[in-house]
């Protein structure tokens, strides 16, 4: 049994613990300016000891979201004002005429606000649905549980397809690929004015190469940006339209790291099929900003005797199961005022010139 002292010690022990706790002040927040309530439990404390100190992480704004929030600002202000100014009103369409540039303009814009964006958002989003799920466990190849890598990235683009439009105008284009029932498109679109549009992220698959072939690459679609240029294939290319068409290659390979020979032609990638972007296209200068290449005239060497020609073809990438085919090709792209299905002497210099940079 416990001594009367004992007992008594016991008592004074548990008055001294009765009159601290009833006595502590409550505790504040001491990142915020107020304290809470002394019968208010903090939200941020969910479920813990309401006198427990809670940490408030301050807002920070850092430089990076200064500048993305300042640019985004600016480009919708951007937008808003390229948006007046293409807005083409009903009574203008139709002043203009039918198939007229404002009544593409018309009826494109109407198709984008009513349709197009969102058929664009709901595919994209059907994407990313696809490219996150798991792998598929029907699989009957797989028979293990799943075992992620950390070591993957987005696939990108490594060839840039250059088109002319064959139509009668930029507008016309837009509408073109903003219908389903045309079932073709791109990623890019260069006006005549140098005006340039993007109707596609680059990292995903347009279809504007069609049927073709490249090296030993059979689907084009899968690994290229596909650019439209407005041209209807029977006049030259302005110099506002090739200059803003030097900036976006300059920016794509920048972004992508494309080699410059993966710059190539519709014409390159599908003989007689297509020949866009017609002969008058300025490939030279293009070859000389680093895009694709083009032979030294000043220095045209004679090929060796024993020289094969389909072969240099066949090396730089034009499919050759038709030979006339990628001869026609090749001189559309190079020699531009003759694209006959023969090479002629002048021809064989051309391309072995050109095949020593592959």
């Amino acid at each position: 049994m416990l001594s009367s002292k004992a007992l008594f010690r016991m008592a004074l022990l548990m008055v001294v613990l009765y009159a601290c706790g009833t006595s502590q002040p409550a505790r504040r927040n001491v990142l915020s300016k107020t304290s809470p309530p002394a019968n208010q439990q903090p939200a941020e404390n969910n479920g813990r000891n309401p006198g427990q100190t809670t940490f408030t992480k301050p807002e920070q704004i850092t430089r990076q979201q200064q500048k993305t929030e300042e640019t985004r600002k600016v480009n919708t202000a951007v937008e808003r004002r390229q948006e007046e100014a293409a807005t083409v009103t009903a009574a203008e369409a139709k002043a203009a005429g039918y198939r007229s540039p404002a009544y593409y303009r018309y009826i494109t814009d109407s198709i984008q606000q009513t349709s197009a964006k969102s058929a664009y958002y709901k595919t994209t989003e059907n994407l990313f649905k696809q490219m996150a799920v798991v792998p598929n466990p029907q699989n009957p190849a797989i028979n293990s549980r799943w075992y992620t890598t950390v070591n993957f990235d987005n696939r990108k683009p490594n060839f840039v397809i250059l088109h002319h439009t064959a139509q009668d105008n930029t507008e016309q284009t837009l509408f073109t690929f903003s219908v389903t029932r045309t079932g073709v498109s791109a990623h890019f679109v260069v006006g005549k004015d140098g005006i340039t549009y993007q109707m596609l992220n680059e990292y995903f698959r347009a279809w504007h190469a069609g049927k073709s072939k490249w090296g030993a690459v059979t689907d084009m679609n899968s690994c290229s940006i596909g650019i439209e240029i407005d041209n209807n294939g029977k006049e030259p290319f302005p110099e506002a339209q090739i200059s803003a068409l030097l900036k976006l290659l300059d920016y794509l390979k920048d972004k992508f790291g494309i080699p410059q020979a993966n710059f190539i032609a519709h014409s390159d990638i599908a003989p007689v099929r297509k020949n866009d972007p017609s002969k008058y296209f300025p490939w030279k200068r293009l070859a000389d900003a680093g895009f694709g290449y083009w032979y030294d005239s000043a220095n045209l060497a004679e090929p060796p005797a024993d020289f094969n020609a389909l072969l240099a073809l066949r090396v730089i990438g034009y499919n050759t199961a038709i030979p006339a085919d990628a001869i026609q090709a090749f001189k559309l792209h190079f020699i531009q005022n003759d694209s006959s299905p023969m090479l002629t002497d002048y021809d064989k210099k051309v391309l072995y010139n050109v095949y020593k940079y592959y």
